[in-house]
This record gives structure tokens, C-alpha cells and sequence, in this order.
């Protein structure tokens, strides 16, 4: 038989006979491949006296159907595929109609996202109908699958659209269901909006449900669980519309949050729930301000924060930094808690992040003099390599209070960074530490000045210079430009430097940066990646997975020596990264993972490779696996 006559379908795990009975509902009424949950739910709603009896091993004796050596999937016979392509009617029917409600509700998600065309209109039809009859069990079932339905989603693009399908759905309805509905759906509500709604759904959101008076409802299921899952999820639901209502409701709920309960999430061994909870208490500060911040440090939050620098996960000292900043920058008092004998107990990049909020000689800070100013900036222009480089250190002081406006004044209305990006572009060997004391000053300068220095940066292109040195023979120069680089894009006003490489293509050209035979630029570039993973957008990401950085560091993993654990840093990188909603880095994981397994299929280190990947992966993910068992 031609090649052209056979069609793939997946097999779930279970025996051969029962898997392809199985199939004949999914054949019938599924766009292919199909994620093995949805089939186990589907098998769940069906009832096996109603299905036609076909033994699938007649099938492969008779060519019918080819078992594929390397994939859990068998190939299907056009005969065997029309067939089954006659009964689709029936099969809807079935899953749909003659089905008990529940199983209805378990399935209508699946057949919404992953059904073929004539299937998602009747599944969209039954969905509307719970909801406009209120059956609050079906209501709760059918949310948790649609939970369940999304994570399963192959890519970002697939998950957005659907996503964006239930939204329109679930938005008209969560006022009233939250208002009459029972305890347990409320729940359910939350933590499905929780997967559903992203940042720019819950202005339209907000505004229903304080309209239908639905906040207090919330406040009062937060009083009455005790369980973490409703606590996280609820607080998370509340914080957000916190942002989106008057400033009297965004009051009670701020003081409505039990955010002593809250703190104990924060403890080292909850790192399940530490994403959320960062979350919403972001959201609450946004509002709060001062006031939110006071009420948290009451509640021992900062105690929590200062526990996790200590010995929590890299991912959550990363966003305890964070936090322990915002509180700092707001005018918390948090010297008694953290003063400079607790920084020097701190990991290196935590004191470096909040030793000047903490040292109080970073408050007194003299008058730039300006003469010495323009005396340091005329030597720069010298030819000799030792004056250029006593200048740069003369001016590292000021760099140290480049946010200081007078500082700031002095530096961006001078022709300094002009003059950095010249020193950049000396290429000959002699310059090479004046070049590599450059990046060190531009480093400092993006680091304590921010986003009005970068602005400048990137007008005098000496972000791309940087990743032009980067690439270059010299070990101490390329080290240089990656570390400038490293504090650069996780400085404030590092998106800006991020949206430059979208519009320029710089991140396809980065990722084709892997296939260098220099091994030095190739390992610099995969922590660039990374960096770019743990401080980017969804649009960088996307970008980067689109240029098939995962394919390059499995090949890179397939050489061995320094580049091991490659594909494991860059979805740790991804883990820490808070541009992106959970659901969407939970799908973008599972896309890691089926590239991984495609990449290094039959290779030595299979094995291995696939299971440390599958380690990092189930990284954050702990919480949506709990909310599904919980509901």
C-alpha cells in the first residue's frame, strides 16, 4: 500500500484492543495529534456496550493499521479512517447527548479546543447550556476540564486561541455565577480565571463583578477555606480586580486579605504556590502602595522574603529580590530586619541588588564638580591606553550615582556615552582593555542610572557593539561585553533593549550565534538566552523557539564538556521569568519538551536528557497540578 494511504493517530495506555475502540470516538471527532488526557476523559464519558467491537490486531495483520517504531502512535488505513469518518454524527451524539451531564461537562472542553469543525459548535452549545441553566456540579466539572483542556495545548498559539474562545464564554457569566453560586463553584470559578484571563481581561472583568456586588462573596469564600489552593487562587482573583475598582472596594480588599495566612505561603517548603502569591502581592502593592507594603511587613511577609534569600529556590530568591526592592523603593522600614550585618550572610546577586537601599552613606552623596567632570572627559579622548583607562576609573564614582539627578544631568548632557561607543569600536589589539574597561563603565552606568542611560545606549548602537565584542578572540573582552550585556537587559529599561533586538532581528541572530565554532561565544550566548528567557516577553520567547533555539542547544548537549545542562538552564531561565502568565509558561514547557524528545531521538544521551528536561519542566508547575486534584 502507498504511503500516501496512511494516516497517524495517537494511542493512549491502554490495551491495544480498548485503545483503538477508544480511538474510534477521537478519529471520528478530532483534529490530530490529540494530548493521551483528552482521550481518558472521553474514554470516561463513554459507555463500552456502545461501541462498535473491532480487533485492532486483525487490523495490523491485515496492514490495516502500522505501529510506528519511535512514537506512542499508529498509522490508519484510508479504509479503516472512512469508516470510521461515517459515524462522526454518532459519535457527537454520544459524547454530547446521550452521555450522563457530568460526562458531558468532562468532555464539551476537549471537544471545544481539539474537535474538528462540525464537533466545536455543538460542544460550544453544550457549554452555554450549563451555564445558562445554572447546574452549578456540571458548571464546576466542566471548568476544572477546561483547566485541564489548556495546559494540554500543543503551542502558545493554539493555547491563545483557545484561551481566548473561553474567555468569551466564561467572561458574561462569572459575575453571576460567583454572586448565586455555591462555595465549591466560586472556587472553581477563581482558579479557572486564574488560567483563563490574563492582565488585559480583567478591566472588563472587575468592572461586572463589583457591579453585581460580587466582591464580598469572594471575600467571604477567602474567610471560610482554609486550604492553600482556594486561599492562593481567591487572593490572586481579588488582588487583580483590586487594580480595575474604586478606590473604596480596592480598600476592602486589600484589608480583607489574610496576609498572615498569605506569608506562611512564602515558606521555603509552599514553593508551589510562590508564583501566585507573588503575584498577587504585586497587584496589592500596585494599588496599596506604602499602605499595602506596611500591611504585609505587620504580617511578617519581609521575614518570609529574607528566609527565601537564604535558603529558598533560585527562582524564588529571584522574586523575593524583587519584592524586598519594591518594598525598599516604596519607603518601607526595613532596616531593623535587614542592615548591613545580615547583607554580608546574603547570596552575592541578593546583596548586590539591595545593599544601596540598605548602607545609609549611599544617602549622602556630594556635589559633582564639574571641572574635574571635563578634565576626565578630555583624557578619554587621549591615545594613550593607560590615561584612557585611569579616566574610566576616575569616573566609575560618578557611574556608582548615575540616578543622582545632578549626577545625571551632568553625565547624559555631556558627550560621555558618545565617546564610550567610540572606544567600543577600537578594534585593534592594543585597545583591548580599554575597550573591555568601557563595557565595565557602560555595565555600571545601566545598572544604577537605568532606562535614561539605555535610551542612549541604543541610540549609539552600543548594545549591538557589545554583542559584536562578544563574538570576538579575546577571552577577557568577550567576558566583558557579556556580563555588560547581562546588567543591561535586567536593568530598568531592559525591555527597551529587548523590543530593539524584536524590530531588528537581533534574537534570530543570536540563537544562529550557537552554530559558531568558537566555544567561548557559543557559552556566552547560551547565558544571553537564558538572560533574554528570564527577563523577556512573550513575543522574545516565541521568537526564539521559533528560530529553533532548542533544536541548537540539544546539539550542543549532544557535544558534551560545558554546554551539558544547557536545555535545563534555559528553562530555568523561563521559570523566573514574570512577563508571562503561568498557564502560558506551563504550555511553552511542554513545547520545550516535545522539541527535546524529537531532537535527540535515538542518541546516547536520551535518556538522560529527557528525564533532567522533564525535572525542570514540572519546575512551577505544582500548583495547576494541585488545583486539578483538589477540585
Amino acid at each position: 500500500m502507498g504511503e500516501s494511504n496512511i494516516q497517524p493517530f495517537h494511542i493512549c495506555n491502554l490495551c491495544t484492543r480498548s485503545s483503538f475502540i477508544c480511538e474510534r470516538e477521537r478519529t471520528i471527532s478530532w483534529e490530530e495529534p490529540v494530548p493521551e488526557a483528552c482521550l481518558e476523559s472521553v474514554w470516561s464519558a463513554l459507555v463500552q456496550d456502545s461501541l462498535f467491537p473491532i480487533v485492532v490486531s486483525k487490523l495490523v495483520e491485515g496492514s490495516l493499521v502500522i505501529k510506528l517504531e519511535y512514537q506512542s502512535m499508529y498509522h490508519m488505513h484510508d479504509m479503516v479512517s472512512l469508516y470510521l469518518e461515517n459515524k462522526a454524527n454518532d459519535a457527537a451524539h454520544t459524547l454530547l447527548t446521550d452521555s450522563f451531564p457530568e460526562y458531558a461537562a468532562l468532555v464539551a472542553p476537549w471537544l471545544f479546543i481539539f474537535g474538528k469543525e462540525t464537533v466545536k459548535g455543538p460542544a460550544e452549545q453544550k457549554m452555554r447550556s450549563f451555564f445558562s441553566l445554572l447546574e452549578f456540579m456540571e458548571i464546576e466539572i466542566l471548568l476544572g476540564s477546561t483547566t485541564q483542556a489548556l495546559m494540554a495545548c500543543k503551542s502558545i498559539s493554539e493555547f491563545e486561541a483557545s484561551r481566548l474562545g473561553f474567555s468569551k464564554l466564561l467572561g458574561p457569566r462569572i459575575a453571576e455565577l460567583i454572586s448565586v453560586g455555591s462555595q465549591a463553584l466560586i472556587v472553581a470559578v477563581t482558579k479557572a480565571i486564574t488560567v483563563v484571563f490574563f492582565q488585559g481581561d480583567y478591566a472588563n472583568l472587575a468592572q461586572s463583578i463589583e457591579t453585581a456586588g460580587s466582591v464580598n462573596k469572594l471575600i467571604c469564600v477567602l474567610r471560610g477555606y482554609e486550604d492553600s489552593s482556594s486561599l492562593a487562587n481567591v487572593s490572586a482573583v481579588l488582588a487583580k480586580v483590586s487594580e480595575h475598582v474604586s478606590a473604596k472596594t480596592a480598600d476592602e480588599i486589600l484589608a480583607s486579605i489574610p496576609m498572615d495566612r498569605i506569608a506562611e505561603l512564602l515558606s521555603p517548603e509552599n514553593e508551589e504556590w510562590h508564583e501566585i502569591v507573588f503575584t498577587t502581592l504585586a497587584s496589592l502593592i500596585k494599588v496599596g502602595n506604602l499602605k499595602a507594603v506596611e500591611i504585609m511587613i505587620e504580617a511578617g511577609v519581609d521575614k518570609k522574603l529574607l528566609v527565601l534569600l537564604g535558603c529558598g529556590s533560585e527562582i524564588s530568591q529571584h522574586h523575593a529580590i524583587i519584592m524586598l526592592k519594591t518594598f525598599c523603593e516604596l519607603g518601607a522600614p526595613l532596616k531593623e530586619c535587614m542592615g548591613p550585618g545580615l547583607l554580608i550572610h546574603l547570596p552575592w546577586h541578593a546583596r548586590l541588588a539591595l545593599e544601596r537601599f540598605v548602607l545609609s552613606d549611599q544617602n549622602v552623596a556630594s556635589s559633582p564638580k564639574p571641572q574635574y567632570f571635563e578634565v576626565l572627559l578630555h583624557r578619554i579622548l587621549q591615545t594613550d591606553s593607560k590615561g584612557i583607562i585611569e579616566a574610566i576609573q576616575g569616573l566609575l564614582p560618578l557611574a556608582e550615582r548615575a540616578n543622582d539627578p545632578r549626577v545625571q544631568d551632568l553625565l547624559l548632557g555631556s558627550n560621555l556615552c558618545d565617546r564610550l561607543a567610540f572606544l567600543l569600536q577600537r578594534r585593534e589589539p592594543e585597545n583591548n582593555q580599554v575597550r573591555s574597561q568601557t563595557a565595565f563603565l557602560v555595565m555600571k552606568l545601566a545598572c544604577t542610572g537605568a532606562e535614561p542611560y539605555i535610551r542612549r545606549f541604543l541610540e549609539l548602537n552600543i548594545v549591538h557593539e557589545l554583542i559584536a565584542m562578544m563574538q570576538s578572540s579575546t577571552n577577557d573582552l568577550q567576558d566583558s561585553a557579556y556580563h555588560a550585556l547581562h546588567q543591561i537587559v535586567y536593568a530598568k529599561g531592559g525591555s527597551l533593549v529587548l523590543q530593539r533586538f524584536l524590530q531588528l532581528g537581533t534574537i534570530e541572530k543570536l540563537v544562529n550565534l550557537l552554530d559558531r565554532k568558537c566555544v567561548k561565544t557559543k557559552d556566552l550566548t547560551v547565558q544571553l538566552l537564558v538572560d533574554i528567557a528570564a527577563v523577556g516577553t512573550k513575543p522574545c520567547i516565541q521568537r526564539m523557539l521559533s528560530s529553533q533555539v532548542i533544536e541548537k542547544l540539544v546539539s550542543l548537549e549532544k557535544a558534551g564538556g560545558s554546554f551539558s545542562g544547557s536545555v535545563s538552564r534555559y528553562i530555568h531561565g523561563l521559570n523566573m521569568c514574570e512577563n508571562i502568565q503561568s498557564a502560558e509558561r506551563a504550555v511553552m514547557k511542554q513545547h520545550i519538551l516535545r522539541k527535546v524528545r524529537s531532537a535527540v531521538r535515538g542518541h546516547d544521551l536520551e535518556t538522560s536528557l529527557i528525564a533532567s528536561v522533564e525535572v525542570c519542566v514540572s519546575e512551577g508547575t505544582k500548583a495547576a497540578s494541585s488545583s486539578r486534584r483538589n477540585k
